[in-house]
Order: structure tokens, then sequence, then C-alpha cells
């Protein structure tokens, strides 16, 4: 039991550091409410669900020096640059992939958009390296002489999941909510070129930490 919540704990504190799953679904949910947000945060939990099966599998992609993994940093940064670019270039529009405005859409461009904030969920947290790396060293806690059972590695999985999909649609609502929007109508664009320009400077810091390691390499 003390070991289950050790690692509940270190698994919600990860999730509380603000990163590109957080500014995505945030500001899905600024520009197209929290229904369609929740898309956004079941193909986040989904993206981690592959991680977590990964990294309880042993999936050699998963370690930090293997060709696979450089890959998955290199697509992630770009994405990285298009998502802060989309996030500059729309500030305020309401548009941001999901072709669903401020007014109420109807059933189903509601269906299509949410769907589509799925796909940009998933991407971003599948092209997000920071989440493949936090399993990977997660699942080393419960390896060696603390390892688990197949039945434990589920559960443990299942509720990772669950954590992550609950927490961004916990986010998306509270963010969503008409009073915070009203709030935050004034400010939303520079919240949301702020964003942009944050998410450009983690694909900067990615590709510099690559880099280096390159140049050390040789």
């Amino acid at each position: 039991m003390q070991q289950f919540l050790v690692i509940a704990a270190v698994h919600f504190l990860a999730l509380l550091s603000p990163g590109p799953d957080f500014f995505l679904v945030a500001r899905t949910s600024l520009a197209s409410g929290w229904k369609i947000a929740s898309g956004t945060s079941v193909g986040i939990a989904l993206a981690n669900g592959v991680f977590i099966v990964c990294a309880f599998t042993g999936v050699e992609a998963l370690t930090p020096d293997s060709l696979w993994f450089v890959v998955l940093q290199l697509a992630g940064c770009v994405y990285l640059f298009y998502l802060g670019a989309l996030f500059i270039c729309y500030a305020g529009d309401g548009v941001l992939h999901v072709p669903v405005g401020k007014e109420k859409p109807s059933s189903r461009r509601a269906v299509v958009a949410w769907w589509r904030a799925l796909g940009m969920g998933f991407l971003s947290g599948i092209l997000n390296p920071k989440n493949a790396l936090f399993y990977a060293s997660l699942v080393t806690m419960l390896t060696g002489p603390y390892a688990i059972s197949l039945g434990w590695q589920v559960f443990y999985g299942l509720w990772m999941f669950s954590v992550v999909a609950l927490w961004d649609v916990v986010v998306a609502v509270l963010i969503g909510n008409r009073v915070v929007l009203q709030r935050f109508s004034r400010i939303q664009p520079w919240l949301e070129r702020l964003s942009g320009v944050l998410l450009i400077v983690l694909a900067m810091g990615v590709l510099m930490t690559l880099l280096l390691q390159c140049l050390n390499a040789s």
C-alpha cells in the first residue's frame, strides 16, 4: 500500500507541472468549451496509456539513448513548434484546428470537433518526450526487488490512465467555465500568445539538448 501511495503521489505531482498537454487542454477549452476539450483530455490519456504499456513491457524505444527516442524527440519538437505557431497566430480566435467557435455548434459539428480534439490531444501526448521518460523512470521503481505482479501492473496502468484523463477534464471544466471565460476574455489572446511562446521555447530547449548530446558523443 505504501508503494502505491508513493507512485500515485509522484504521478499526480508530475501532472501538476504545466506542459504542452496542459496548454493544449486549456487553449481548446477557452476556444471551444470544456466538452470539446474533454476530447483533448481523452486523447492525452490514451497517449499516456501507450507509454504506460511500453514502459511495463520494457520497450527499448523508451530508453534515452535509443534511435527511436531521438526520433520521437525531434518529432515532438516539430509538433511543439506547430502548436506554438497556432497558439500565436490564432490567439483569441476561438479556432485551433477544431472548427467550433464560441457559438453553440450543431450536434454533428460538435462530434467532429470532439474527435479532432482527441486527435490533437493524442499527438500532443505521444510526441511529448517528457511523458516517455517519466513513465520509463517511474516503472523502474516497480522492477527489480520491488517487482510487482501482472495484476498489479494492470492496476497501476489503469490508475495512472484514469488520473490523467480525470485531471485534464477537471482542468478543461474549470477553464471552460463561463465565469472564468468572462473574466479572462480580455487577456485571453495574450495568455494564448504567451503559451505559444513557451511551447516554442520548450521545443528549442529540447533541440539544444539533442545538439549538445550529439556534440558530446562526437
